[in-house]
């Protein structure tokens, strides 16, 4: 006689929900790696300071090279890159994400499909040079700013910093033009000609996003967006597109000095693909001397 042992309710969930987190695991570690491939093959060896040399095949760099930039294994980074399941701590993932020049945007894209806790998530963006920090100062009282692609706000003097309002007290996630531009009331409401600002800069972006499409920090950004404002979906709905202006004039109310008319210049640098320095120097005297007197009254806040 064959005795039927009842089976527990419990055992299929369990072995169930062992297999989905086996699953997410899984694609977790296949989008990391497909990230990190796709971030070391957008640097130029130039980019980082090595010779390009005649035999280079591999596009951007090799992954010796980021493992050496990482100062870790190139085993271990190439079994990373092969979506291998090995541990990887807080601190290495923040020299790879040294390494490959991130942004504030990449890098916690880099720890969530890491699972990983960033230790620094307010850390200054990567891949900003000294020469151009010190560009940046030395354009003052002009306001100045390096953004990337994206319209993130990657580096700013002290006249940009107070140019619409004080950059300095924002989240690192909200120092971002569009997103500015399209929920700040600050920060718009000083645009001169505001509506045309919004719709430019909307279809500017669906224009750069062609390349970028399915990057998740763009598509991030995309749906933030469109959650926060009303305008920014209408605008978004009617498939405009501009490209990038290299110069053009723009015109503010600053709150403390008045009017400001500006020859806005876009600049492409390095040292990421994307990456411009943005100037605006002042269309007449008046606005020389009210950028002069905003640096001032800056340093006399500063102490």
């Amino acid at each position: 006689m064959t005795t039927m042992v009842p089976e527990s309710p419990a055992a299929p969930i369990a072995v169930l929900d062992g297999g989905v987190r086996d699953i997410d695991d899984e694609a977790r570690r296949a989008e990391l790696a497909a990230f990190l491939r796709s971030r070391r093959e957008r640097i130029t060896p130039e980019q980082v300071g090595l010779p390009r040399g005649s035999r280079r095949r591999t596009p951007g760099l090799r992954r010796e090279e980021v493992a050496l930039r990482a100062a870790v294994g190139v085993t271990w980074y190439t079994w990373l890159e092969q979506g291998r399941d090995i541990q990887v701590s807080a601190q290495v993932l923040d020299a790879i994400a040294r390494a490959l020049l991130l942004d504030r945007a990449e890098r916690s894209h880099l720890f969530a499909l890491a699972n990983a806790t960033d230790p620094a998530p307010n850390a200054e963006p990567t891949g900003i040079p000294p020469g151009l920090r010190l560009m940046l100062e030395q354009l003052e009282p002009f306001p100045a700013c390096v953004q990337n692609a994206r319209y993130d706000i990657l580096a700013y003097n002290r006249t940009y910093k107070h140019l619409l309002c004080d950059l300095d007290a924002l989240p690192p996630e909200e120092r971002n033009c569009l997103w500015l531009h399209f929920t700040n009331e600050t920060w718009y409401a000083d645009v001169i000609d505001r509506e045309e600002t919004k719709r430019a800069m909307a279809a500017k972006f669906r224009a750069a996003m062609a390349d970028h499409i399915a990057e998740p920090a763009w598509k991030c950004l995309l749906k933030r967006l469109q959650e926060a404002s009303a305008d920014f979906r209408e605008m978004w709905e009617r498939h405009e597109v501009i490209p990038p202006a290299a110069n053009r004039q723009r015109t503010y109310r600053q709150a403390r000095v008045g009017l400001l008319n500006l020859d806005y210049t876009n600049l492409w640098t390095g040292p990421a693909p994307g990456t411009r320095l943005l100037t605006f120097t002042p269309a007449d005297d008046e606005t020389h001397e009210r950028l002069h007197r905003l640096l001032e009254l800056v340093r006399a806040e500063e102490g």
